[in-house]
């Protein structure tokens, strides 16, 4: 199998300094060129700050960046017909029409977080919901990040309820702050809880608390790589693809 030719957009951040490393290490895959603000000299590969100057043959385009960055990003994967693994969060609703009509042209993978592992939580937590929110439990989810993270809650904890949300036919609501309120709990809500200290890279716990027992299901990130490697899987797994919004579900199979 021939390797799968990815171009790194946004390879300067941590991100992609992470997928950059396991790539070389990965005999599946090779980084053929970057795209990021500057070239700071970090990599053996070219690295392009105008992505109209990128003229390496590639398979697929792996983006972890910045929001305003993708509107670019997304010219150039339609003008090379290129498919695109979407890593980038917090799109605007205008970027994100943009990007379901990218898919219409090109294959789009776009996730809320590359672990395979908390894809699985996300198909777990979905399972559950649909025999125990049934039958009563209160669903809560706790998640923790590092102190530099911004935002509250997380992508992934409001993905993980919406996986929830989704089986439970949208009748739940988010709370996301009880400080507010005095106020029983709605037996119709998910309630998410952040955390914020040290470097934590991540965890997002569901809670399915019922009369007498609960239920937990946990994910751990003890580092970034595992979303550089869900990163490189989708890569290789969209390259083939016909063109289409897909996600990492689609991956695990």
């Amino acid at each position: 199998m021939s390797k799968t030719r990815i171009i790194m957009h946004g390879c300067n951040g941590a991100m992609g300094q992470v997928i950059s490393r396991l790539a070389a290490e990965d005999e599946n895959v090779e980084i053929v060129a970057g795209l990021d603000i500057a070239d700071k000299g970090l990599y053996d590969y070219p690295v392009y700050v105008n992505p109209v100057d990128c003229q390496s043959p590639a398979d697929v385009i792996v983006d972890f960046s910045v929001a305003p960055a993708v509107d670019g990003l997304l010219d150039f994967a339609l003008e090379k017909k290129l498919p695109l693994v979407l890593c980038t969060t917090g799109l605007t609703p205008e970027q994100l029409a943009r990007v379901d009509e990218a898919a219409k042209v090109i294959p789009v993978l776009r996730s809320a977080n590359m672990s395979l592992g908390v894809n699985m939580v996300f198909k777990l937590a979905a399972a559950a919901a649909q025999v125990l929110a049934k039958s009563g439990y209160d669903i809560e989810i706790v998640e923790k990040h590092h102190n530099k993270k911004v935002d509250a809650p997380s992508g992934t904890a409001l993905a993980i309820a919406d996986a929830m949300n989704e089986v439970l036919d949208h009748e739940y609501t988010y709370k996301l702050d009880r400080s507010q309120v005095r106020e029983r709990r709605d037996p119709k809500e998910i309630g998410i809880q952040s955390v914020r200290g040290g470097n934590i890279v991540g965890e997002h716990e569901v809670l399915f608390c019922g009369t007498d027992e609960v239920v937990e299901i946990r994910h751990t990130a003890y580092s970034k790589a595992i979303f550089g490697k869900g990163a490189i899987k989708a890569a290789v797994f969209l390259k083939d693809q016909a063109p289409g919004m897909y996600s990492m579900a689609d991956v695990i199979g």
